[in-house]
């Protein structure tokens, strides 16, 4: 029906999920911006969210989110120390505020879906440090997230090197 490369399934490596459907995209966005709503309603700060959709990001090995919410971190005041540690925050607890740690745990755990015993270990230990609604606005972003990452890993979206970005007009 269309020529765009994004309704072309004979090039799946070309093929990007996100435009291939405005509505559900569009859908996924508006799960973002009600998690982002929820979020702050919670009183989790943007530095909080940022942290965990970089360490959702780096557990799903999506380098199009991670370099999204890098930029996003630095516009949410994360310092290079904080965003570079993240993926290693237990080693580093001393950076992150104890609700922080807190986030991180449960986001890990909603993004790997570890045993039973495990996944409530992280519940049990999250929900004694977050309030009801930073519980549950945590878990959406890490849900989101993963959604997120999995659209734009499955679309091969690409990370163009800065260099490119300033100063390019191609």
């Amino acid at each position: 029906m269309s020529t765009s490369k994004t309704a072309d399934v004979t090039d799946p490596l070309s093929f990007y999920l996100d435009k291939s459907d405005p509505g559900a995209w569009n859908a996924v966005g508006g799960l973002a911006t009600a998690a982002k709503r929820s979020a702050e309603a919670a009183g989790l700060d943007a530095q909080l969210v940022e942290l965990v959709n970089l360490r959702v990001s780096q557990i799903n090995g999506c380098a199009y989110c991670l370099h999204v919410h890098t930029q996003k971190g630095i516009e949410a005041g994360l310092d290079d120390q904080r965003r570079g540690l993240v993926s290693v925050w237990r080693e580093a607890e001393q950076v992150y505020s104890e609700q922080e740690r807190a986030a991180l745990e449960l986001a890990e755990a909603v993004t790997q879906l570890p045993e039973l015993e495990e996944l409530q270990v992280a519940q049990l230990s999250s929900s004694a440090v977050l309030s009801p609604e930073q519980y549950s606005a945590v878990q959406w972003l890490a849900i989101t997230m993963n959604v997120t990452n999995r659209i734009s890993i499955l679309s091969h979206h690409p990370v163009r090197p800065a260099a490119q970005k300033s100063g390019s007009t191609s």
